[in-house]
C-alpha cells in the first residue's frame, strides 16, 4: 500500500509500504477513504516533537471502512464505516476512567502518526477499536465528520472547556488557523459578549469572522494589547486562546489576560516559553494547558447531526491520495493559499 512517510525532520514521502496486520485482539484494521493534515503534522515535519521516528506514517485523523477486526472486538464490525479519533483508549487504566483518554498510560493516548504508524495511508491499525472509533451518523458528510476526529474536539476542549469561557465573558484567541477556528465556534456556544481573533494573515482573520469572531485584529499592522485594553477599558480579556504553539504568541495570550482572567494553551510548543511570573503571580490568572481527550466527542456529534455545528465549512482544498505532497505545499502556506483543512480522498476528487 501506499502511505506517507516521515523520515525526519524536513523530509516526507508518499511510497510504497507493508499493509498493517493486527498486533493485538482489540485491534481494528480501517482502510482509509478521506483524511486530512494538521497543524501538528508540521510541527513533526519541524522536529517538535521527539517520539516521531524515521519511517513512521504521519497522521491521526481519519473516516473509513473497518476491514479486519480482532477477535476481541466487540462493537465494530467488518464493513462498519467509522470516524477514527486522533486519540486512542485503553478504557481500562486510571486515566481513562477518568475520561482523561489522552493520557491513557495502558498503550492509548495520541499514538497515532507519533508513537505509531497513523492515518496518512491507504490502511490504518487501529488500536483500541472499541473505544477509539465512532460510528458513521446517516446524512453527514464525511468532509464534516472527519473536523471530529481532531481539530473540533481539541479547540472545545482544550481551548473552550479549560478556558471555562462563560455567558458575557470576553474571549481573545490568538491564531485563527483551523484549531483557533474551532476555538471560536465553541466558544459561540457559551454566549460570550465579545470574541476577538488576533491573527498576522488578512485571510485567516477574514476566516475567523465567518466563523463568529466579533473584533478581529492583524498584530502584523496594530499593536493587539493596545488594541484590547481600549476595548476592555484596560482591563484585558476573561479568557486568553493560544492556538499556535510559537512562544510569541503564548506570551500574548498571557498579556491580554486580565486579573484573575484564564489563560488555555492549546498550541504544540517545540520551543521553551517565557513565563513571567514577576508579572502574573499577583494577578490571579489561571493557565491551562491540555492534549485532547476527545472525551466531548459524543457530544460534538450530536451537535453536528442536529446542524448546530457546520464543521464542512472547515474545508478549502480537496485532493487524492496521490497528491499528497502537493496537499501538504498548500497546507503549509495557509498565510497565502487560504487553506484552511485539506481533505484528502481514497477516490480523486472530482474537478
Amino acid at each position: 500500500m501506499k502511505a506517507l512517510v516521515y523520515h525526519g525532520p524536513g523530509s516526507k514521502a508518499w511510497e510504497d509500504v507493508a499493509r498493517p496486520t493486527l498486533a493485538a485482539d482489540t485491534d481494528a484494521i480501517v482502510r482509509v477513504d478521506t483524511t486530512t493534515i494538521c497543524g501538528t503534522d508540521l510541527h513533526i515535519l519541524k522536529g517538535d516533537v521527539p517520539a516521531m521516528a524515521d519511517g513512521r506514517i504521519i497522521g491521526h485523523e481519519a473516516v473509513g471502512t473497518v476491514a479486519e477486526v480482532g477477535a476481541g472486538v466487540k462493537n465494530v464490525r467488518v464493513g462498519d464505516r467509522v470516524l477514527v479519533s486522533c486519540v486512542s483508549a485503553c478504557g481500562a487504566c486510571r486515566f481513562c476512567r477518568e475520561a482523561r483518554f489522552g493520557q491513557c498510560i495502558g498503550g492509548g493516548g495520541w499514538i497515532l502518526g507519533n508513537e505509531i504508524d497513523g492515518t496518512q495511508a491507504e490502511y490504518v491499525r487501529v488500536p483500541f477499536a472499541d473505544n477509539s472509533t465512532y460510528p458513521v451518523p446517516a446524512g453527514v458528510s464525511d468532509d464534516a465528520l472527519l473536523m471530529l476526529a481532531d481539530i473540533l474536539p481539541t479547540g472545545y476542549e482544550v481551548g473552550v472547556l479549560n478556558g471555562h469561557v462563560q455567558p458575557g465573558d470576553v474571549v481573545a484567541v490568538v491564531g485563527a488557523g483551523p484549531i483557533g477556528l474551532s476555538a471560536i465556534s465553541g466558544a459561540r456556544l457559551f454566549s460570550p459578549s465579545k470574541i476577538i481573533a488576533i491573527d498576522l494573515a488578512a485571510t485567516r482573520l477574514d476566516s475567523a469572522k465567518q466563523f463568529g469572531a466579533d473584533v478581529v485584529i492583524n498584530n502584523s499592522e496594530q499593536d493587539p494589547i493596545a488594541a484590547i485594553m481600549e476595548l476592555t477599558g484596560g482591563l484585558g480579556v476573561d479568557v486568553a486562546i493560544e492556538a499556535v504553539g510559537v512562544p510569541a504568541t503564548f506570551e500574548l495570550a498571557a498579556e491580554l489576560a486580565r486579573p484573575v482572567g484564564r489563560i488555555a494553551n492549546i498550541g504544540v510548543h517545540g520551543k521553551p516559553v517565557t513565563l513571567h511570573l514577576e508579572r502574573l503571580w499577583t494577578r490571579d490568572v489561571t493557565i491551562t494547558t491540555g492534549l485532547v481527550d476527545t472525551y466531548s466527542t459524543p457530544t460534538l456529534l450530536k451537535l453536528l447531526t442536529s446542524g448546530q455545528i457546520d464543521a464542512e465549512r472547515f474545508v478549502t482544498h480537496h485532493f487524492g491520495f496521490e497528491d499528497f505532497i502537493e496537499a501538504y505545499d498548500v497546507f503549509s502556506r495557509a498565510g497565502e493559499t487560504g487553506a484552511l483543512k485539506v481533505v484528502l480522498t481514497r477516490e480523486s476528487p472530482a474537478s
